[in-house]
């Protein structure tokens, strides 16, 4: 049994959503930094080089990517060898996304209440996930997710007949409805089986997959690739203004499913796709 104060997990959860929120992660650096190259549109290619300015910039200054420093999401996977000790670990999650977001002076966007609409001014609760894994460490995974972007994404309760093309033309008309509002080049996250909030949850895990990475189910890479391709062809491009990189990566993850169902989630991400990782 290997124990872990509380107090660790609000020091790096409030490290990593300053991190976040100033920083991209190399996979993201490295497709943004390509796609100037591939881009054919004169004014694609122009929005691609301001991207890399705003990114410069806010490395140099420490000012935030994107004015909307988004709502914490935090993926916890721990050992079930783990003690933790010094306090109740959720409360420890939300004081590290509250001292982040306070003295990382990153705008406050989470309200109390849905319909009240009060500001927490600490942007606090975060949405946490839970996971148990083997072992003695803790994977903390913490992606400021943006709404400009979230508000684009879509379930889809599909009938196991409508079958893989169903799926497609479910996550191609998503992304088409999204066009210019969910700032691209996009960054997709599919979840497909499970049930209605499974396959939600894999959506959003999806979207903290390197983005260089395809899946290892050769049916799944298959789709992940033509999805790329399709949606680069829509002409939606950079800022939709248009041009061909509309997305920089379609990441698909995949779950055991009812006969009578067969869910799908579009989570879809704008061009800086925050999050950080961290082993403890």
């Amino acid at each position: 049994m290997r124990t872990i104060q509380t107090s660790q997990i609000t020091h790096n959860i409030k490290e990593m959503c300053m991190e976040a929120n100033h920083f991209l992660t190399t996979d993201m650096n490295e497709a943004l930094k390509n796609a100037v190259f591939t881009e054919k549109s004169k004014l694609g290619k122009q929005i691609l080089n301001q991207l890399q300015d705003n990114l410069a910039i806010a490395g140099e200054e420490m000012i935030p990517i994107c004015q909307d420093t988004g709502m914490a999401v935090v993926f916890m996977e721990i050992g079930q060898e783990v003690h933790f000790e010094g306090g109740i670990l959720e409360e420890a999650i939300h004081e590290g996304v509250r001292q982040g977001y306070v003295e990382g002076y990153l705008r406050k966007s989470v309200v109390k209440d849905p319909i009240i609409r009060e500001n927490s001014k600490d942007n606090t609760p975060a949405v946490i996930h839970y996971n148990i894994v083997s072992g003695d460490k803790v994977k903390i995974t913490l992606a400021p997710k943006g709404f400009g972007s979230e508000n684009m994404s879509r379930v889809f309760m599909l009938k196991p007949a409508d079958g893989i093309e169903g799926v497609k033309n479910a996550i191609l008309t998503a992304v088409k409805d999204a066009g210019p509002n969910a700032c691209p080049p996009m960054v997709i996250g599919v979840g497909i089986g499970g049930t209605f909030e499974k396959c939600a949850l894999m959506a959003k895990k999806a979207l903290t997959r390197p983005i260089n990475e395809r899946s290892e189910i050769p049916y799944v890479r298959e789709m992940e690739e033509e999805l790329l391709e399709k949606i680069n062809k829509t002409g939606i491009g950079p800022g939709g203004l248009g041009g061909i990189t509309t997305a920089l990566a379609v990441n698909i993850n995949t779950y055991a499913t009812h006969i009578a169902g067969l869910p799908v989630a579009i989570n879809i991400c704008c061009h800086v796709n925050r999050h950080a990782v961290r082993e403890l």
